[in-house]
């Protein structure tokens, strides 16, 4: 109930934020984070499940404090409407979303999990290979929903369109390239079959986390060829749901 109100196209709340609202989807985005990064780090162990639903939660709040300032100044450069404030709200609206729709996943995910082949299986380099793409994915697909949720609100409040459009593009960059490089600074989140279970790595600053994604791909097609046409049908996964959502929101109404 108190996400409805955060879910319209208008959104006046962003002008005069109420406490309860702003508490309410701060919640909601921890609360299914949570349960979502609970679901993610149980194929390891059930410890390794309670890391990831810190780290999680903890994921989000490091790129969305750490862009604040850059989405601010994005947001009142490129004619959002918005100010300082206004885009951090509208930015943890969209977090909120996106927390809800991975959180309602995590039952089924964990069920999932409790009947695949577990990490100290023969199969476990396949299985974590297969379950980091599949994330991946879902994370992206729960962006995307998010997203155009969140380009509803800065049409309404942007001077044209256009200025919707780039301002969420560009701070769909920034978040995108901060956040994946803490989603590999906060490592572990599935946990190596190899390894131990552990909050951090020891080395958590090497490497990065496209080599990684890139190194899964090509593990679970069998060479590089077939990792790019895997990577570009799911490239097209996520971006044909936005460009038909925003043809169909530009096409004017009788």
């Amino acid at each position: 109930m108190f996400l409805r109100p955060l879910l319209q196209p208008q959104a006046t709340w962003l002008d005069n934020p109420h406490p309860r609202r702003v508490a309410g989807a701060a919640i909601a985005a921890v609360v299914g984070l949570a349960a979502y990064g609970f679901s993610v780090g149980y194929w390891r162990s059930p410890m390794m499940g309670a890391y990831v639903a810190i780290k999680m939660p903890l994921l989000v709040a490091c790129t969305l404090g750490c862009n604040a300032l850059l989405n601010g100044l994005l947001g009142l450069l490129l004619g959002s409407g918005l100010g300082f404030r206004q885009s951090f709200l509208a930015l943890l609206m969209s977090f909120a979303i996106a927390g809800l729709i991975l959180g309602s996943l995590a039952p089924v995910l964990v069920f999932i999990t409790s009947i695949a082949p577990d990490a100290t299986s023969p199969g476990a380099d396949t299985a974590h290979s297969t379950y980091l793409v599949a994330h991946t994915f879902l994370i992206g697909f729960a962006g995307v929903v998010a997203n155009l949720h969140l380009h509803r609100l800065l049409a309404a409040k942007a001077t044209n369109r256009n200025a919707a459009t780039v301002t969420l593009l560009a701070w769909l960059g920034g978040n995108g390239f901060l956040g994946a490089q803490f989603s590999w600074v906060l490592r572990p989140f599935f946990g190596m079959p190899n390894m131990k279970v552990q909050f951090l790595r020891d080395d958590p600053m090497r490497g990065n986390f496209y080599e990684s994604v890139w190194s899964s791909l090509t593990h679970i097609t069998g060479g590089p060829v077939e990792a790019g046409f895997v990577l570009l049908l799911i490239m097209a996964a996520i971006a044909i749901p936005i460009v038909l959502s925003l043809r169909s929101y530009y096409q004017p109404r009788n």
